[in-house]
């Protein structure tokens, strides 16, 4: 097997723990000797142990001349835990092999530069381009300071969320809404909007994929108008964290409230009514959150499209139609010219039952 197949082997090991790892990187280490797989790793939840300590451990005395296979380079600061750079020395690998170089400060280079100081074999960028889309998050986060957000929508063939009387459930059948489960999974947090909390009463939580941690929840609801009784006020202490982000001008009576739910608040500015959506998504980031995936409405949908702040459409049509009378999946992005549209670019697509998933990717900035 080639250098590409044991690092494809590594990034599909990380991206198992996409969602569960944040601050961290879902990294993946495979190690290899004489051309025999001996040991693999992952990053665990809460992001500790890293990848390469699993691997190095599970492998013991073995990994001495081994090829280690790493899907971002070996951390070289200490934290918790010794550099990953320096385990790997003190393992006596022969070869590292890594997808990315980390733009973290504190690494940038510095766990290479350890590997190579010490005599062993350095191979960078395999698969580079895979690593930058499973990585995503987390360098998004080290280099804008803001997360990875991911827009699903549901809708019908004609592009409309619901019908003129909110009805919408559901739109696309099992295959899709059992993906959009996956897709929870795979992110630190769910976003929705106080009217979509309000409309659909959601709990969004990953249900029937046996999974042991559910993804924070997160509310846009300046003036805290959602009920505190509401599914995800009631399951905010039981199921997974519920943060709350509202205006400075939010009511006190209503902090008290979630506050005693066990709900964690942030406040956040605002502009005219409006919380200021890059500066909540800079202040989530500054909170460790890597990837954040919005089921919001309409018009938290466009707000985002509209501020440049969503990275990635998954969107899923069904074959039905609702025609002009219903709601559309997007508020007013306030055009004057085509020009002036949000374009994406299509990544994939695949059938889903009655149903058709498109990724879009937006433009790099």
């Amino acid at each position: 097997m080639t250098d590409a197949d044991h690092m494809r082997h590594a990034l599909a090991l990380g991206r198992r723990q996409l969602g569960r790892v944040w601050p961290n990187p879902a990294v993946g280490c495979v190690l290899v000797k004489e051309g025999r797989i001996i040991a693999r790793g992952m990053t665990q939840s809460t992001g500790r142990p890293h990848a390469e300590t699993l691997a190095l451990s599970a492998a013991g005395e073995n990994a001495r001349g081994a090829v280690a296979y790493v899907t971002l380079e070996p951390c070289a600061h200490v934290g918790q835990t010794p550099p990953c750079a320096l385990s790997l020395i003190s393992a006596g690998v022969a070869r590292v092999v890594t997808a990315l170089t980390d733009p973290d400060p504190r690494v940038a280079g510095k766990g290479h530069a350890m590997l190579q100081k010490a005599g062993i074999l350095v191979n960078q960028n395999v698969l580079s381009d895979q690593a930058r889309q499973d990585h995503a998050g987390f360098l998004k986060r080290v280099t804008q300071g803001l997360p990875f957000v991911t827009l699903k929508m549901a809708q019908s063939l004609d592009g409309r969320a619901a019908l003129a009387s909110g009805e919408s459930r559901w739109i696309t059948g099992f295959q899709a809404r059992r993906h959009v489960h996956g897709l929870r999974l795979s992110h630190d947090a769910v976003l929705v909007g106080a009217g979509t909390a309000r409309i659909d009463n959601p709990d969004l939580q990953v249900r029937d994929m046996g999974v042991l941690t559910q993804p924070l929840r997160l509310i846009i609801d300046p003036m805290l108008s959602l009920p505190v009784g509401s599914r995800l006020g009631q399951s905010a202490s039981s199921l997974a964290p519920v943060w709350l982000l509202h205006s400075h001008s939010a009511p006190e009576e209503a902090l008290k409230a979630w506050e005693r739910d066990g709900v964690r608040l942030l406040a956040c500015n605002s502009v005219d009514g409006r919380i200021d959506l890059r500066l909540a998504l800079a202040k989530l980031a500054q909170l460790g959150l890597t990837r954040i995936l919005c089921e919001g409405g309409p018009r938290l949908a466009s707000a985002l499209v509209a501020a440049g702040l969503v990275d990635q459409i998954v969107c899923f049509n069904a074959g039905i139609l609702f025609g002009s009378d219903s709601q559309a999946s997007f508020g007013s992005l306030h055009l004057s010219a085509l020009s002036q549209a949000p374009r994406f670019s299509l990544i994939r697509q695949e059938v889903l039952g009655p149903d058709v998933m498109s990724v879009w990717s937006a433009p790099a900035l």
